[in-house]
Order: structure tokens, then sequence, then C-alpha cells
């Protein structure tokens, strides 16, 4: 890692550029902008001490998504794709901070694809919006009053995991549970703080769990991660999580013991990253989808 020093109005990388290095700010504010320089240039934000930039093009390969200005005489640290995990090793209290920031953005921009589907369901279903009446919506209240009661019986992974490990002392194996085919990991609409890596066997993600709404949005395989938001900011499951084969293998992963996970496996931290990444690969090519959806029902 090296110190790397820019002066106000310098430009630390454009928009579309390839790159093998990101950036934590020591001191100083840089500025994140689209099309810098032309016409339809557009500032997204700023970025201050302690942020992150330019992280995507390491962790999920990406080309440059933005142009960076430093807007102060800027200060900071460069972090190259070979010298993650020694970054990593030697504060690895940055691991989570990385996450949260990806996270942010993940819930940021989820907010706003949500903003432009709602847009879009809105203009695409007035009239049979106005049809639905009141019986229909009856209807759908007593299909959530009745998950809402069934889901109240039955006890998740998580709690039992919340009993059992209140806390993870340092330096310990990371806690492993077998699940039963049917076992329900977390449900919708409850806080949670763990995530989940599968080691084995499959996991459900379904939103409406157990009602006529019900709707499986994918099958998660060894290999795979799931309820990292949970684990970043606490946020209410957004889905729930079933267990879809007997012996189905979970690897539960705290936010205090990530560091441990590290020293144990830092392969794993990568891919947990790269989970993220990819994750919000997708959501921005769907949001990028939809606003274009938006224009032409306009």
């Amino acid at each position: 890692m090296n110190e790397k020093f820019f002066s106000k109005n310098a430009v630390v990388f454009r928009e579309g550029d390839l790159g093998e290095t990101f950036y934590q700010i020591l001191e100083g504010k840089a500025g994140v902008y689209l099309h810098y320089g032309e016409s339809e240039e557009r500032k997204l934000t700023d970025m201050k001490p302690g942020q992150y930039f330019g992280e995507m093009a390491v962790i999920g390969a990406w080309p440059r998504t933005a142009t960076i200005v430093a807007e102060e005489d800027l200060r900071v640290v460069e972090i190259t794709e070979a010298g993650l995990n020694s970054y990593f090793a030697e504060q690895p209290d940055r691991i989570l901070a990385l996450m949260k920031q990806i996270g942010g953005r993940i819930r940021t921009l989820t907010e706003e694809y949500d903003e432009v589907t709602a847009f879009l369901k809105e203009k695409q279903g007035e009239t049979a919006e106005k049809k639905e009446g009141f019986l229909a919506k009856l209807k759908k209240y007593r299909e959530i009053s009745a998950l809402a009661k069934k889901n109240a019986v039955r006890t998740t992974l998580e709690d039992t995991v919340k009993a059992a490990f209140p806390e993870t002392p340092k330096d310990s194996s990371l806690p492993v549970e077998s699940c039963d085919k049917g076992q329900i990991i977390f449900r919708e609409g409850e806080s949670g703080s763990y995530m989940y890596a599968v080691h084995g066997g499959a996991v459900g993600i379904y939103t409406g769990y157990g009602s006529a709404l019900e709707k499986k949005l994918t099958t998660l395989y060894t290999n795979s991660f799931f309820g990292e938001m949970s684990l970043i900011d606490h946020a209410r499951r957004s889905a729930t999580a079933v267990a879809e084969e007997d012996g189905t293998v979970l690897e539960i992963i705290s936010a205090e013991n990530l560091q441990d996970l590290f020293k144990a496996n830092p392969v794993e931290v990568d891919m947990i990253l790269r989970h993220l990444s990819n994750r919000l690969k997708k959501l921005t090519v769907d949001y990028v989808k939809a606003c274009n959806e938006a224009v032409q029902e306009s």
C-alpha cells in the first residue's frame, strides 16, 4: 500500500477506465462525477476521509463507473488487487468497513430501483388497480395475516443461533449448523444480525413464504452466501430463507467473527466481497433497464 497525493481539481481516474487499484481517503474530499467535463456532467456525491472509492474495479473487475476528482488537496492510501489481503491482514476491521460501504450503495440503489418499478407499475396498471376493489384487498390482507400467524409458531435457525451463540469468542471456529428440509433459517420482515455461507445442500429464498403470495426468488447451493445486509446494518430481512434439502450445512457469520474468518480462510472473505460486488452489479443493470422503461412510458 502506498500513500498518494492529488492536488485540488486533479482527476484521480476517469469513467470507463480499467483499474487494478482502489483508494481510501485519509485527508481531503473527492467528488464523484458522471460525464465529467461534458455538457451533461452530473455530480453524484462527495467522498470524505475514511471512505473508499474505486473498489469495484478490484473486487468485481468492473470498468470505472464514474470520474473521481479531488475537490480539495487529497491524500489517499492506494490499495492494489495483489495487496488486498495484506491490507486486511494489517487492518482486519477494514473488512467490515468495506462491506458496509458496498452494502450502503446496494441499499440506496435498491430504494431508487423500487421507486422506478413502483412508477412503472402505476403507469402500466392504473386500470387494473382501480378494478381490484375492496374484496380483493381484503383477501390480500387475510393472506398476510395468516402468514404471520403460521410463521409465529415455528422457531427459525436464527432464533436458535442467537440463543446458542450470543457472543462468538475471538479466535474460535465459526459455528456451523445442519438443517433439515423445510427448516426456516430466517423470516421476511424480522430483524437479523447474521449472514450465512452454504457449505452443503440447498437454500430457497422466498417472498410471501407460506401464503398465496409466495414467490421463490432463487435457490442457493454450496459456496453461496445470503443474509449479508442484516450483518452489515441489522436491516430487516427482505425475504424468507428455507432449507430445501436434509443435511443442508450452513456456516454462521457475524460481524464479530469476520476477522477470525479472514485469518482462517481469506479466500472466503474475498468470495463474500465478490458476492456483494455481483449483487450491486446486477442491481445496477436492473435499475438502468427500469429507468429506460420509465423514459419510454413517459
